[in-house]
């Protein structure tokens, strides 16, 4: 499998955008490169669990981790937003030694509207400037971006009204992330949310598959795609004018599809292949089989 960084002590660190449902219990591939990303055996990570309604999301996680080999793991007692303004200085300095921080599946609204503009949200955004890995799953993926999709319907035709937006996190200024992609049908929904305004990249992530970000370079781990859509080029749409229930048109969009090994130039808005060629084959012998869905995912 091709190796893909780790951040730079002079720069932010890594941000993992996971598609939701990773292999949890064979190979694990996402969730081990998390944790070598953050140090491996020395890697101190905390988790939040805020978007999760399931109270046990964050401890099974925890367990992962140390399954995994990480030194220490820590969840952040945060389910509301009284929670998050009620922050006290050990919960802070619990970010001040962390290697990575990694957001559960649930709802990302609850995340947004738990942490934005509080003193927790200002020490993560610090700690990532500083080097700390950030990773999402699921709705943690989507609150990653800054321009985010707080909910919308499937469907492969944009329609108008079909995605509402909210404000992220801002881990990943310049693009907007789509979870579950190709299992729950959401390309029309990420092109609707670009319909708004066209010039962040578009992000539909699948399902056991990550989108690396590691400065202007993105890179695809995992058994599934990451879809990019590029809107930039758009030359029409009539997405101010239709009716609600009416298809959007849009032309000029470009659309590339990666998967592992493939990279993207985010400053060039540029797709690019494998490094060698038998890396991806070797990636594809090695993609984890889906493991049994349940009855309330905690991705």
């Amino acid at each position: 499998m091709e190796s893909i960084p780790g951040p730079a002590a002079s720069r932010a660190g890594l941000v993992m955008a996971i598609g939701g449902a990773e292999d949890k219990i064979r190979e694990r591939v996402i969730l081990r490169h998390f944790v070598e990303a953050c140090g491996g055996p020395d890697a101190h990570l905390v988790i939040l669990a805020t978007a999760s309604e399931l109270p046990e999301t964050g401890e099974r996680y925890a367990d992962l981790f140390y399954q995994l080999e990480a030194d220490a793991v820590d969840v952040l007692r945060v389910r509301t937003r009284e929670d998050a303004l009620a922050a006290d200085e050990e919960t802070l300095d619990l970010l001040e030694y962390a290697t990575g921080l990694f957001m559960t599946g649930g709802s990302q609204l609850r995340i947004t509207s738990a942490l934005g503009g509080t003193r927790l949200a200002e020490a993560i955004q610090r700690r990532h400037r500083a080097g700390m890995v950030v990773a999402g799953t699921s709705a943690g993926a989507a609150a990653i971006s800054e321009h985010m999709i707080s909910m919308g319907d499937g469907g492969a035709t944009p329609r108008r009204r079909l995605v509402q937006m909210a404000k992220g996190l801002g881990f990943a200024p310049n693009v907007v992330i789509d979870q579950h992609f190709r299992r729950r049908d959401r390309l029309g929904r990420l092109l609707t949310a670009l319909s708004y305004n066209p010039e962040p990249l578009g992000l539909g992530i699948d399902e056991d598959t990550a989108a690396v970000i590691d400065g202007d370079v993105l890179h695809v781990l995992g058994s599934g795609a990451v879809t990019v859509v590029d809107a930039a080029g758009l030359r029409y749409s009539d997405a101010d004018g239709v009716d609600q229930t009416q298809p959007i048109a849009m032309l000029g969009i470009k659309l590339d599809f990666l998967t592992s090994g493939c990279r993207y130039d985010l400053s060039r808005r540029l797709g690019l292949p494998p490094v060698a060629r038998e890396v991806r084959g070797a990636a594809a012998s090695m993609a984890p089989e889906r493991e049994p869905e349940t009855v309330e995912s905690w991705t």
